[in-house]
């Protein structure tokens, strides 16, 4: 059940459904970021969602999904193929750069939902392909 919750969760981040992705949160989702604040609630998620959608343009591929025996908690590795498309603030100004990104993020699970996310990957080195 975890597995299928992850898989459901990126299927929809891959296809930019932010309602698809909503759905595989809980109420008092814990969204950590990467070099970000924490978000809590399914709100402040779903603002980011809409968010990105509109400053990115992100497809995940090469996904490799861990979960524990229990289904409490999970992992996911890939690499992110994205294009820039509206500045954020404080990073380099958006140009349509096109960047590929190692990311992965870890997930506590209950319900059958999500309840925590947390993301990791090199904003340096994001940075250095968006600034070139």
């Amino acid at each position: 059940m975890a597995r299928d919750v992850i898989e459901r969760y990126y299927a929809a981040f891959n296809a930019g459904d932010a309602q698809g992705m909503l759905a595989c949160v809980t109420d008092d989702i814990e969204h950590r970021v990467n070099e970000g604040e924490v978000r809590h609630g399914r709100e402040k998620f779903a603002e980011f969602c809409s968010h990105m959608g509109v400053s990115y343009r992100e497809q995940l591929r090469d996904m490799v999904i861990f979960t524990n025996e229990d289904g409490t908690r999970g992992a996911a590795e890939f690499v992110v193929h994205g294009e820039y498309l509206k500045t954020d603030p404080g990073l380099p100004e958006a140009k349509g750069q096109r960047y590929v990104l190692p990311a992965g993020a870890f997930f506590d699970l209950r319900d059958g939902r999500i309840s925590r996310v947390t993301t990791f990957y090199n904003l340096a080195d994001w940075i250095r392909q968006v600034s070139a």
